[in-house]
């Protein structure tokens, strides 16, 4: 960059150009201990150097209302525009799909489809915008099982029956496999280099507008006990912001699939309206984690079959738990070989 039109010193300017800061913007992202630690500089200068470049981010910019906010959606596309789903039922649910800005959890138990659902959306985040994707393709990074090669081709050579409402040669011209980035993180440092190395270089070329962890939970179960929690939440307040500045600098959305663990179970519970026992469960890594959180979202299979035309499809159950724009509430879906179906309310098994 540029930074002869901050008022700098010409050894700020040098600092700077050592240090590969890119953007004043960039600057601002930085305490003044980590400013002073990677320039080298004094803290007079730091505190120079700050106000400069918050200076340069106001100039030409003037305050917006909520309103303006609201109604123009070109200006400001983060606030407006979603990720599709794949599936206008979840879509219409989640009101549009995923945000773009921000971390979003997918928490559930084994079976209940999350992997499913991160599949589906690596399909859908290459197709244009105006078919609800994003034009870019996905990393996937795996921190406990293989990643899901076969099924992945199940649902690309399905994309034509799911995706009925984009045309035919679009969905053929797309080469699904060729953007979708495998990870492997065994590891919390694999992971952090991964998240602070690997995907700047990605989202910078273009070449992928998502990030998705599957599983969040099981690096930390394997790396702490329970004595260290205060030690955990410091790392995980770490690997949030971390996401958070990929997110918000690239406009990507960051889906994390989350475990769940056991809460105290009420011996008195009784059946609910599906038919289960009340399991008491919640996502893993406590209060740490959920504050890092735009969207929760959690799943779960019922031992129901799904009516028709999703005949041969378990019952599965997708809540929304908390989110800035959707109340809490609940979906019903169902996953085939052609991928993650919803079942509107005239399906849903009890309507009548």
């Amino acid at each position: 960059m540029d930074w002869e039109h901050l008022d700098l010193d010409p050894q700020v300017t040098v600092a700077l150009n050592k240090a590969n800061i890119q953007s004043a913007g960039d600057i601002l992202t930085y305490s003044v201990v980590d400013l002073q630690r990677i320039t080298h500089l004094s803290i007079p200068d730091v505190h120079h150097l700050q106000k400069a470049a918050a200076v340069a981010l106001q100039m030409g910019k003037k305050a917006i209302t909520a309103l303006q906010l609201y109604r123009d959606k070109n200006s400001f596309p983060s606030q407006h525009q979603k990720l599709s789903l794949g599936c206008s039922i979840l879509n219409n649910f989640l009101q549009g799909g995923i945000p773009m800005v921000g971390i979003t959890e997918l928490a559930g138990e084994s079976s209940a489809g999350k992997t499913q659902i991160a599949l589906q959306l690596c399909l859908s985040v290459q197709y244009a915008a105006e078919y609800g994707g994003l034009g870019a393709g996905a990393v996937y990074i795996c921190t406990e099982d293989a990643f899901p090669s076969k099924r992945l081709q199940q649902l690309i050579k399905s994309q034509h029956k799911l995706r009925s409402d984009v045309p035919t040669d679009i969905i053929r011209s797309i080469r699904f496999g060729d953007s979708i980035y495998i990870e492997h993180a065994a590891d919390i440092d694999m992971l952090t280099d991964c998240i602070t190395k690997k995907l700047p270089i990605l989202l910078r070329r273009g070449q992928i507008r998502l990030i998705i962890i599957d599983s969040i939970a099981a690096l930390f179960r394997c790396e702490f006990t329970g004595k260290d929690a205060a030690l955990k939440a410091k790392h995980l307040q770490s690997l949030g912001a971390k996401l958070h500045h990929l997110s918000t600098s690239f406009t990507a959305p960051v889906f994390c699939i989350n475990q769940v663990t056991d809460t105290m179970k009420d011996t008195d519970s009784v059946l609910n309206h599906l038919g289960l026992q009340d399991k008491k469960v919640q996502p893993a890594l406590g209060i740490s984690w959920s504050n890092q959180l735009l969207m929760r979202l959690m799943v779960s299979r019922t031992p129901m079959m799904a009516p028709p035309p999703h005949a041969g499809g378990i019952l599965r159950i997708m809540e929304v738990i908390f989110a800035p724009h959707i109340p809490r509430s609940t979906c019903y879906y169902t996953v085939d070989l052609e991928g993650v179906k919803g079942i509107g309310a005239s399906q849903e098994p009890f309507a009548q």
